[in-house]
């Protein structure tokens, strides 16, 4: 397989997965299949967790007190995921260690499957 096939068959930069679903959520609520507090929740959610791994990645710089793997997956469990997963990727944080990466995972997957029971749970879901 030469340069220019397997350029054809990479995977989409894993960045992108977090804005994507918040697209998608907009979509959702556009169509008045999820309320909008929801996708608010989702955004601030985001935004808070995004805050969160960049003071945990300063106060590493720093060699200060950090913030635990536990409340930095809690953020991403209750719909922070997308920033965390943005800040994983644009700060180089939390991204190479293998059981901080499965249970974000996991985290990721739980969300949304609660995502998925609430929507399918509502009238007309």
């Amino acid at each position: 397989m030469g340069y220019a096939e397997a350029k054809e068959h990479r995977k989409p930069p894993s960045y992108l997965w977090g804005p994507s679903f918040l697209l998608l959520l907009c979509a959702l609520v556009r169509l008045e299949l999820l309320p909008a507090p929801l996708l608010s929740a989702y955004l601030l959610s985001s935004l808070a967790a995004f805050f969160l791994y960049a003071a945990d990645k300063s106060a590493a710089i720093r060699g200060a007190r950090r913030i635990s793997e536990r409340t930095l997956h809690l953020a991403g469990l209750f719909g922070g995921w997308p920033g965390a997963l943005l800040a994983q990727r644009l700060l180089h944080h939390k991204s190479q260690k293998g059981s901080f990466q499965l249970a974000f995972r996991f985290t990721v997957l739980a969300n949304s499957a609660a995502l998925a029971l609430y929507a399918y749970g509502r009238p007309g879901g």
